[in-house]
């Protein structure tokens, strides 16, 4: 059994992408230039607000100038209304109950920028106590670089076999790879399951059920 489970929140824990897709083509619209249908947001996000913001812009538009403008302008939309139309996943809540309950520890990982990472978990999981909640902090490396899960690890010290790293996406199973710590796979998020498949999951969840039973078993890959 696992002591610790570290989440990825958007695509994971959250169906966060409507509020994303809105606060995107806000600074879109507000900075000039295209929106983008809502349906093509899932492969956008991942890596952070700069990378989202660089693969919405038009190429020829990539400046840092610019894209530090519809930083600006996504910030101050998704901070007035990042939890408008997100919700968490069916089966979510009951997850985090049952791994409380039997006394293991949770934790986030986010390349989402800390404030807005803080702002969700508070809003949607108050209940919980959370042994760490990570996001992205200015002059950190995102992931998959697996700094995020060594800071987690620092502030609850967690033997790397004892910890099972949760994400929807071939990022997070990179990063789980690059820290050294067991992945599990979602398929309820963002990306596909052959992209987990082919950045090495573990294990695929289907359903928080069975995240629930790889994080209790006692077997040991």
């Amino acid at each position: 059994m696992k002591k610790l489970v570290i989440f990825d929140l958007d695509g994971t824990l959250l169906n966060t992408i409507a509020d994303l897709a809105a606060a995107s083509n806000h600074a879109l619209e507000q900075c000039g230039f295209p929106r983008h249908a809502p349906s093509s947001y899932p492969f956008f996000v991942g890596n952070g607000v700069t990378k989202l913001i660089e693969r919405i812009l038009p190429e020829d538009e990539r400046t840092p100038a610019n894209i530090q403008k519809m930083r600006t302008c996504f910030g101050e939309y998704y901070d007035l209304h990042g939890t408008d139309l997100s919700e968490p996943y069916p089966g979510i809540r009951q997850l985090l109950d049952e791994l409380t309950e039997r006394n293991i520890a949770i934790a986030v990982a986010s390349n989402k920028y800390q404030s807005a990472v803080e702002r969700l978990i508070n809003h949607f999981f108050p209940q919980y106590s959370w042994a760490a909640v990570e996001g992205h902090k200015e002059d950190w490396p995102v992931k998959p670089d697996p700094s995020i899960v060594f800071d987690i690890l620092a502030k609850h010290p967690t033997p790397k076999q004892d910890v099972l790293y949760v994400g929807d996406s071939g990022v997070d199973m990179e990063t789980a790879r690059r820290a050294c710590v067991e992945s599990c796979g979602v398929t309820w998020g963002f990306r596909p399951e052959s992209e987990l498949t082919a950045n090495f999951a573990d294990h695929i969840a289907h359903t928080p059920d069975e995240v629930l039973r790889i994080a209790t078993s006692e077997e040991i890959i």
